[in-house]
């Protein structure tokens, strides 16, 4: 677009041929050219060197951009300006004069002229337009500090899950009625398609036994559901209203997650851990209260955890002094225990190209009730020789409770906690007030709480887009300084970045969305794309102010030459990420995320920046011009020059 555009007016104002004007048009959008896709390659070279998921997500962004850029520059460069030479002719806009385009010109023109007029004002008053300015950059700052922070936006992958928990020892029989009773339910849902349920495994928790079940929940496809009532996080809000008429059990719904691998469901995974490795009684009744406190936070929608230690379980004691009398040794009683009660590994083989396992276990009907160890022998050893005797003979039972599973993460002893953000809350909110009531309730108590799964990735983000952001400035500023031979010249271009960036957080706040992962790679995009109208501006004024030209009128040269390029490249942007910002569907969240930061940045980055451009040009100009104390350079004595300076005063 630049290049065509600047080829097309060199043909108009200066009735060259096409080929001429071509050369007479590279000579002046070579060097913004490289600039711009320098900038845009540039940006993206420090998020690289990200670990992490968020690294990942980075590096899929950079690569492509990064590729895309080099090629459409390369094009640009080569291409573009040999197809104007060989399509474009003279007098073909004489054409396009009548009708609409005649019309559409005059406004243009007419609009030119008021930029022009508008930017020589904010030249002449340049302390109420840093004031102006300052204004944005602090609202940019409450705003950012304002947005409720996520990790990754909740997306409708199409189906969500149920996780089912009848107190301990339930049958199998009464979960399979409660489950009956949800898949009435769910089967009254006009948006869901079907329902897979699994008795006897919890799929979330990862847990199995006959009091807890897990559904899977299919939802219609995304065209059938196209209303905000529709979407699986309301669905799954709905849902929570009818578990409270099921009391027999407790039910959880979660929404997939947003990434498969990061976790089993979406929401937040928390790890409360007993470093001291004390009584499961007392760890169990702290789990409980700090689940209770934060139940009471209206940032947490839902968190349960399946932590109990009322699970009957059959204790085996053994009696180590009987079995050492009677010449038994301890290896062989907890062997056999494990051999027909529990399953002991033999070893492999292969067979039909397929590896089996081999184990041991005992008929269900040999360990159906505690008197069955009476059936199984030992040998024991003695100076008579070897003789089998009964098991129960070293070995004692009795019933008793405790926790199931008993879970370890670190090292230590610790009760899983799942959950998710109340309606209108973002993950970070939810994240936020598990930590306050982990120091309520669990810290002073000698307890801790610890991340696993999507909640480990967010915390670990930290700091590190605002890492990237920086170097990413710092990448386009040297770059710059190399273009320009200056030190000072860049800040011209990096000064526009705060108006994209107020563009960007203005427009996530307005639709109530969330400071995610993929709005901060927008913004690190942003960094290029706000240069880029920037750099066509501050290169053709440095250009003219090289020459010999006064900055302020170089400046607004500039703005008149190249606000047709500037609104023309913005606006096929802008309208390039439109799909993204009223995407549907699958992964529709994370494209309205990304597309709406870059949508409303892009906006101000043209609709605003370019009238602040020009005053930073000649702002920077003039402290470069008193610290170096080198003389301002002065047009070539020519009697011609005098009506050019008139035009550019009166424009």
């Amino acid at each position: 677009i630049v290049v065509v555009e600047n080829v097309q007016r060199h043909m108009v104002e200066e009735c060259c041929s096409s080929k001429e004007a071509a050369k007479r048009a590279m000579g002046e959008v070579t060097a913004p050219v490289i600039a711009i896709v320098l900038v845009l390659c540039a940006v993206f070279v420090p998020v690289g060197f990200l670990g992490g998921i968020t690294g990942q997500l980075y590096k899929q962004f950079a690569i492509t951009i990064a590729v895309a850029v080099t090629i459409s520059g390369f094009v640009a460069l080569t291409l573009s300006p040999a197809l104007c030479a060989l399509l474009l002719t003279p007098g073909q806009q004489e054409e396009l004069r009548g009708g609409f385009w005649r019309l559409f010109n005059r406004v243009f023109e007419w609009t030119r002229l008021r930029y022009t007029d508008i930017v020589q004002s904010v030249i002449k008053r340049a302390t109420l337009a840093l004031a102006i300015v300052g204004v944005v950059v602090l609202v940019a700052l409450w705003l950012l500090q304002s947005l409720p922070r996520s990790f990754l936006p909740e997306e409708d992958q199409g189906y969500f899950i149920t996780m089912v928990q009848l107190p301990d020892g339930a049958s199998k029989q009464r979960t399979t009625e409660v489950v009956s009773k949800l898949e009435q339910y769910y089967l009254s849902v006009p948006e869901l398609h079907s329902t897979d349920v699994l008795v006897g495994q919890n799929f979330v928790f990862g847990t199995r036994g006959s009091n807890t079940a897990t559904v899977f929940t299919p939802l219609h496809l995304w065209d059938q559901r196209k209303r905000p009532d529709q979407h699986v996080k309301a669905l799954i809000g709905a849902a929570f209203k009818e578990f409270a008429k099921i009391p027999e059990a407790l039910i959880l719904a979660f929404n997939a997650p947003s990434i498969r691998g990061l976790g089993a469901t979406g929401g937040f995974s928390v790890q409360i851990q007993d470093p001291s490795g004390g009584d499961f009684k007392k760890f169990a009744a702290v789990t409980q209260e700090f689940i209770t406190k934060a139940r009471q936070d209206p940032a947490i929608g839902a968190i349960g955890t399946p932590f109990r230690v009322s699970s009957p379980r059959l204790y085996a004691n053994v009696n180590r002094d009987r079995a050492k009398a009677l010449g038994v040794p301890i290896s062989e009683v907890f062997d056999t225990l494990q051999a027909y009660w529990g399953n002991l590994y033999i070893n492999d083989f292969v067979k039909f190209g397929r590896v089996y396992r081999v184990q041991t276990e005992s008929e269900p009907q040999y360990r159906s009730a505690p008197g069955d160890i009476a059936k199984i022998y030992v040998r024991a050893q003695n100076g008579q020789g070897s003789s089998m005797i009964p098991l129960d003979t070293v070995v004692t039972t009795e019933y008793t409770s405790g926790p199931d599973p008993v879970t370890h993460f670190l090292g230590y002893n610790t009760a899983l906690a799942l959950g998710a953000a109340a309606p209108g809350a973002s993950s970070g909110q939810a994240i936020e007030a598990l930590d306050r009531a982990a120091r309520e309730v669990l810290v002073p108590k000698g307890y801790a709480l610890d991340w696993s799964g999507i909640s480990y990735q967010e915390r670990q983000v930290g700091n590190q887009s605002v890492v990237a952001f920086t170097f990413g400035l710092l990448m386009v500023f040297l770059v710059l300084a190399a273009q320009y031979e200056s030190w000072t010249v860049p800040f011209a271009v990096i000064l526009a970045v705060p108006f994209g960036v107020f563009g960007a957080l203005s427009a996530v706040w307005f639709r109530g969305m969330t400071n995610d992962i993929y709005f901060q790679i927008g913004l690190v995009t942003l960094i290029g794309l706000s240069a880029k109208n920037a750099i066509l501006l501050v290169d053709f004024s440095n250009h003219r102010y090289q020459a010999g030209m006064p900055a302020v009128e170089a400046a607004i040269e500039a703005a008149k030459l190249r606000f047709r390029p500037i609104i023309m490249t913005s606006m096929a942007f802008i309208l390039g990420v439109m799909p993204m910002v009223l995407a549907t569907g699958a992964g529709a969240a994370s494209r309205r995320s990304i597309g709406t930061g870059v949508f409303g940045g892009m906006l101000a980055a043209t609709f605003l920046a370019i009238f602040f451009v020009p005053l930073f040009f000649v702002l920077i100009r003039k402290f470069s011009h008193r610290i170096t104390k080198r003389p301002t350079p002065t047009p070539p004595v020519e009697p011609a020059e005098s009506e050019p300076k008139e035009e550019y005063q009166h424009v």
